[in-house]
């Protein structure tokens, strides 16, 4: 008698047991530790330790769980010995679902990935080297890979759906920087936290969260700001992107030359005269919608031809609308070339079919492979290289993401300004620094502007509030002008 077929779809018993001795494993391993030095900008050299380890994260509440690890959650971390406590900074990434390589060997850390500075990718082999910009000068460095990036994980499928959540993330990380500050005793540390991209939304959120704990936060640094979905997501019935996304869609034609008269003179021009045509007509048309009348709608259509360098009839066909995939695909459709999203003077080939098919990004297929490569080979060096899988970026954790917050229900914008408006209230020695590259078209300077106005805090609070702009995309750092601009502006800001 042959075996029966097992069912794929019946539940695995041993699942969770093998999940757990996994997650024991990993916690029990010993951190790896090391030391290195770096030559900094001025000449000093800098000693510092290396202590690579997974931190606990358990389960809270009052039940019989309380205190069982829910997840191992993987850190690099830089230490200087110092006579005083130094301040210390955590730093995290994005995605939802991407680790914090991007940060940790971009800008931040004593390595950095070897990139070219106009966005391009370049030939393999990669590799990394000191950078003598690293923000160890001003604090020690925490480098945290959420649950299910990098290598670190969560216990089974109920702690892995709390976990992906807007509010199980943020609570989940201000536990690691509890966990982590407790295990090196460094409650003495002025405390500070640096997010990029979706890292700013968790950002904002987990510098209220820790003012609830009890731990007071010196500043916050904020690389491509999302706080507001609503400015970033085209969607219908939600006009804010289309005026928002504008001044960033003409500094990018400007780059590739798709301009003409006074906005083709130069970026500034070009988003000066963006930005006064959104204030003084776009927003009032979008809002006015089909009561537009034909005078007004044909004025709005030729202004938006000109600051976008689209064809006339296409923003007609768009309803005066233009989102950011159809500018990515029309804006050099005749050149046959895709516009990059997070990195918008880079551009790839199209399709020899010229599809309007989303299939990668330009703008991020450059530093893919540059960066992966390269922290994986930094990793061996340091000894803490795995064969399991470091997950970069992991798409399943995307897609699986509830982006629904509290008792809401419902299909809303995430958003977390109001936290950091309310932790800007009740701290009255948190001050906030914001990075926006000019030529992001994932989260936009002038979608970043419109967010940081919005924050409900009286204008003598919002003083501490800094905005800077770079001129690159996303991951601005990766252009050697703007790395150092960014560092100068981070030292200015501290000081």
């Amino acid at each position: 008698m042959s075996d029966a077929p097992k069912d794929k779809d019946k539940p695995d018993p041993d699942a969770e047991k093998r999940q757990r001795e996994t997650l024991d494993k990993l916690l029990a391993r010993p951190p790896v530790v090391c030391t290195g030095a770096v030559t900094l900008a001025h000449g000093h050299r800098l000693d510092y330790e290396v202590n690579a380890a997974f931190m606990p994260l358990t389960h809270g509440g009052v039940d019989a769980q309380r205190g069982e690890p829910q997840a191992a959650v993987f850190t690099v971390a830089y230490t200087v010995r110092d006579t005083q406590p130094r301040p210390v900074c955590f730093a995290f990434n994005g995605g939802p679902g991407s680790a914090s390589i991007w940060l940790h060997l971009g800008a931040l850390g004593p390595k950095r990935v070897v990139v070219h500075d106009d966005g391009t990718m370049p030939a393999a082999p990669y590799a990394v080297q000191d950078n003598p910009l690293t923000w160890l000068e001003h604090f020690d460095l925490v480098f945290v890979d959420p649950p299910h990036t990098g290598y670190s994980v969560a216990l089974n499928d109920e702690a892995r759906k709390k976990l992906f959540s807007v509010d199980g993330d943020v609570d989940a990380l201000s536990e690691v920087v509890r966990v982590w500050l407790a295990r090196h005793k460094r409650f003495g540390s002025a405390l500070y936290l640096a997010g990029e991209s979706y890292g700013t939304t968790r950002g904002a959120a987990i510098a209220d969260k820790l003012q609830a704990m009890g731990l007071s936060l010196s500043g916050l640094i904020l690389v491509s700001c999302a706080m507001d979905l609503q400015s970033l997501v085209f969607a219908p019935g939600n006009d804010l992107p289309y005026a928002l996304f504008l001044p960033a869609f003409a500094n990018t034609a400007q780059y590739h030359g798709r301009l003409a008269g006074l906005p083709a003179a130069s970026p500034e021009a070009a988003r000066a005269a963006a930005e006064a045509f959104v204030n003084e007509d776009y927003l009032v048309a979008l809002h006015a919608g089909a009561r537009l009348d034909g005078k007004a709608r044909t004025r709005i259509e030729k202004r938006l031809s000109e600051l976008t360098g689209l064809p006339r009839a296409l923003i007609e066909e768009k309803n005066l609308r233009v989102n950011d995939e159809t500018f990515f695909f029309e804006l050099l459709r005749d050149a046959g070339r895709i516009v990059g999203r997070l990195e918008s003077r880079v551009t790839g080939p199209m399709a020899a079919r010229r599809t309007r098919e989303w299939e990668f990004d330009p703008g991020i297929e450059a530093l893919n492979a540059p960066y992966t490569m390269a922290s994986m080979a930094y990793f061996a060096q340091l000894g803490c290289a795995d064969e399991a899988r470091y997950e970069v970026l992991n798409f399943d954790a995307h897609k699986a993401w509830n982006w629904n917050r509290g008792e809401n229900k419902g299909n809303s914008f995430a958003a977390t300004s109001a936290e950091l408006s309310r932790a800007l209230r009740r701290n009255p020695h948190l001050r906030v620094l914001v990075a926006s590259g000019r030529y992001d078209l994932g989260t936009p300077y002038s979608a970043s502007d419109w967010s940081l106005a919005q924050l409900d805090a009286p204008a003598d609070v919002l003083k501490r509030v800094t905005h800077r702009y770079y001129d690159a995309g996303h991951m601005m750092y990766t252009r050697s002008a703007d790395l150092k601009q960014l560092k100068d502006d981070l030292a200015a800001w501290l000081d």
